[in-house]
């Protein structure tokens, strides 16, 4: 205490400089608009960038939650879209009554390098994952669940050479066989489009719908070229996909609740 009286007495002079600039400058600002405003806004600058970087820093340490929060949403919003596509569209007779259920799950492993590429999830059995559930992304599908354990799944890669899936023109509803020639990873082939279909370099495919697996109308690339074959009667069409099948990590699982009743009946 008797140090602080010291200093006091030691710096009278300035520090009653300093209290007499201040009442100045708070007069100064108090009795003039233009000054006051300015004042205000240099606090407003000044403390709005100490909380917009404190905000920045607290949504770094909650990006996590929020990614699970998103992906949740997504996952509900998605089998909303689907579910009441396929319920509302009776009057198609390829779009079937199909409730679709979604769940969500992280890529751990990714291969596209080979020519019959796998990925696995870190979900399984225990999250009633089975096989042949679809697997897509918010820009579009990824393949179909192949193998299955407690936590974890294998998942068949469209840049695998063994799957093939109903694909279609979006704005013709002509649809044909998609499948991959291992040479480009960002390139899928599309066939037995009929020659009769109008193609134009840009236009959106999309699944057809035409399988229990992946509902209608998911996303999967747009033409980038395309031909006639030899016998010249349908397309063969490069799709460029709209995922980066290079770089996934959060992906989609759906299942499709009437897959086994629509199974058993063409079985039969």
């Amino acid at each position: 205490m008797q140090q602080i009286i010291n200093f006091i007495i030691r710096n009278k002079n300035f520090l009653l400089f300093l209290l007499l600039f201040s009442i100045s400058i708070l007069f100064t600002i108090q009795s003039h608009s233009y000054h006051k405003s300015k004042f205000i806004n240099s606090a407003n600058f000044l403390t709005g960038g100490i909380y917009n970087t404190a905000n920045h820093f607290s949504e770094y340490l909650n990006l996590k939650s929020q990614n699970r929060l998103l992906s949740e949403e997504n996952k509900r919003l998605k089998s909303l879209l689907y579910n009441t596509k396929n319920t509302i569209e009776t009057k198609n007779i390829d779009s079937l009554n199909k409730p679709y259920y979604f769940s969500n799950a992280q890529i751990i492993k990714n291969n596209y390098s080979a020519t019959d590429n796998m990925l696995l999830i870190n979900k399984g059995t225990n999250d009633s994952i089975k096989q042949d559930f679809g697997v897509i992304t918010t820009q579009g599908i990824v393949g179909i669940i192949d193998k299955t354990s407690g936590n974890y799944a294998t998942v068949i890669s469209i840049l695998n050479t063994t799957i093939s899936i109903s694909a279609q023109l979006k704005k013709t509803n002509h649809y044909g066989d998609l499948k991959w020639d291992a040479k480009n990873p960002a390139i899928v082939q599309l066939t037995d489009i009929p020659k009769i279909a109008k193609i134009l370099v840009g236009d959106t495919i999309v699944t057809s719908g035409r399988s229990s697996i992946f509902p209608k109308d998911i996303n999967i690339g747009t033409v980038e070229n395309y031909k006639l074959d030899d016998a010249e009667n349908y397309y063969e069409i490069n799709v460029k996909l709209f995922n980066d099948m290079t770089n996934l990590e959060h992906v989609y699982i759906i299942e499709n609740i009437n897959k086994p009743e629509i199974t058993n009946l063409l079985n039969e």
